[in-house]
């Protein structure tokens, strides 16, 4: 029986196939107007996946540009376009959006025995906010030339040409659509639990994106004051952060990573939750310390709102203002010391089964721990003045990122791929896929925390002769990333042609959304279920779903 329903629904999971919601209503019309969340989700995912692969070619063509010294591929003024369009699409159109608006808008109201989540309309204009968001940015980027980096930096991006002022703006709409999807969550998640959904019965994923909700409306408009300003300095000449205008361009860095350091959290954060479910699914074990993982995730939030000054320590700050955030930093490390130890506790007699999102969960484990731990030479200011601008920190950044956020994202597209499409993929093509995406990975990035190491500055279009080695094994290392990206879309979407049909439950798992056919129908559920246990009571170790 699955412990987290009454055995009526359980029942229902095993009822004759009903139309489910990707064919109750055929046609383009029906998509683009839906309020249904499962629909909406499967929307964003596709928009992701589309930003994802967009980010993912420009970072071949960087790496390529920087297979030797000198002119490779393009100018320096088209790799400095090229590298602000790729960290614009990775950051803002794909980490940050991609597991709370894809598969948290699928699965949240599943887990939680919702039928839709509070405000469905409010729901969809994000989804449509987002996508406006979208083209400005990438219309700025590639119409209009901007070459500022991600970052927007002032005083460049206050004085270069380019439509700026247009990038700008995409970026604060873009935040609307972050903003709309964290209030949506929130309510739904306080006012929609089934009966018997206590705190302490939430999905551990639930947990992460009612985290990622509360930095998401409480950040995001500082972000959106930022640009604003940012904006009106171009337009109106007002100084602000220009210093040729009597503003202050450090003040830009400060409202810029006060919001971009809880960022990292929107982006990590449902990553986390993503392998709470990974990891006690394919463990067949209890969670252990469910209520310490859960609390870890509030606590992630709140001190990430206090750290961002780490970023800093060569701006000019005072040495104690230094010391408080290096302190900082290394606090907000605990909770997530936390999680991982709690993971790798339920991992310990478990009865593992090695499935492709397991893999990918077990990649999580090794390179988001390599990345917090090389965040401690970044967090403590006198080996951060050496590393500060290297190579070492782009190795740092993508190994949280990519090595947290990217490969918890796989993971989940793996595991919830059945539940939204209701069909298996090729599970051979995927494990192959899954082990050169960490062969590929650790070849690229691991290269260049010793490029940092030995003074390589990142952003930087050319370099000297001695650096050459080492960037060509980091180059060659994408090569591996970029075949495993092709595979997985190879057998993706040909499971959704020949793929086997899914059962409502292939892996086992106990939460809400396998108690229920795959796909799902357009409602969820006939009846609101009644939560009777947690989600992570597995009887023993070992004992089959």
């Amino acid at each position: 029986m699955n412990a987290t329903t009454t055995q009526a629904a359980v029942d229902h999971a095993d009822a004759p196939y009903e139309v489910d919601y990707l064919n109750c209503k055929k046609g383009i019309r029906h998509w683009l107007i839906t309020v249904d969340h499962k629909r909406i989700g499967v929307m964003y995912l596709w928009s992701v996946i589309a930003s994802f692969l967009l980010g993912g070619v420009l970072a071949l063509l960087i790496r390529a540009e920087l297979w030797g010294p000198g002119e490779t591929i393009m100018g320096p003024d088209t790799y400095n376009r090229v590298f602000t369009l790729h960290g614009l699409a990775m950051v803002f159109l794909f980490i940050i959006p991609g597991i709370p608006a894809a598969f948290g808008n699928f699965v949240l109201p599943l887990m939680l025995g919702a039928k839709d989540v509070a405000f469905p309309r409010l729901n969809l204009a994000s989804f449509y906010v987002y996508v406006v968001g979208s083209v400005m940015a990438l219309w700025a980027i590639i119409a209009g030339g901007v070459d500022t980096g991600w970052t927007f930096y002032t005083p460049y991006s206050t004085g270069v040409s380019g439509s700026v002022m247009m990038m700008t703006l995409a970026a604060f709409v873009l935040g609307f659509s972050s903003i709309f999807t964290g209030l949506n969550f929130i309510v739904t998640v306080h006012k929609m639990r089934a009966p018997g959904m206590t705190w302490d019965r939430l999905p551990l994923a639930v947990w992460a994106f009612y985290a990622t909700a509360i930095i998401q409306v409480m950040a995001t408009p500082v972000l959106g004051i930022t640009l604003l300003l940012l904006a009106m300095e171009r337009a109106l000449g007002v100084g602000i952060f220009d210093p040729q205008l009597g503003g202050d361009p450090v003040l830009f860095q400060h409202f810029f990573w006060f919001y971009s350091h809880p960022a990292v959290y929107v982006m990590i954060l449902p990553g986390m939750g993503v392998m709470s479910e990974l990891i006690t699914t394919f463990a067949r074990k209890t969670i252990f310390g469910y209520r310490a993982i859960a609390l870890s995730s509030i606590a992630i939030a709140v001190i990430s709102f206090l750290v961002w000054g780490h970023h800093m320590f060569v701006s000019g700050q005072s040495a104690y203002a230094g010391m408080i955030f290096s302190f900082l930093t290394f606090l907000v490390a605990i909770p997530s010391a936390i999680k991982v130890l709690n993971w790798v506790a339920t991992l310990y007699g478990g009865s593992i089964s090695l499935e492709t999102p397991m893999l990918y969960a077990i990649w999580f484990l090794i390179l988001f721990t390599i990345g917090g731990l090389t965040g401690i030479f970044l967090g403590t200011m006198g080996t951060d003045v050496h590393l500060h601008d290297t190579y070492f920190v782009v190795a740092h950044f993508h190994y949280v990122m990519m090595g947290g956020t990217v490969m918890a994202f796989f993971g989940a597209l793996h595991y919830w791929w059945p539940k939204m499409f209701g069909r298996m993929y090729n599970e051979k093509l995927a494990k192959i896929a899954a082990w050169l995406v960490f062969i590929g990975f650790n070849i690229t990035f691991f290269t260049q925390f010793v490029l940092g190491s030995r003074g390589m500055p990142r952003r930087y279009y050319d370099y000297l002769p001695e650096f050459e080695t080492l960037h060509k094994i980091s180059t060659s290392g994408t090569w591996f990333l970029g075949v495993a990206v092709l595979m997985m879309i190879g057998y993706l979407f040909s499971s959704l042609k020949k793929g086997e049909k899914a059962p409502a439950n292939p892996w086992g798992a106990r939460s809400l959304e396998w108690s229920i056919q795959s796909p799902p129908i357009e409602h969820n559920f006939h009846e609101i279920p009644t939560v009777v246990e947690g989600p992570y009571e597995y009887p023993k170790a070992g004992a089959k779903a």
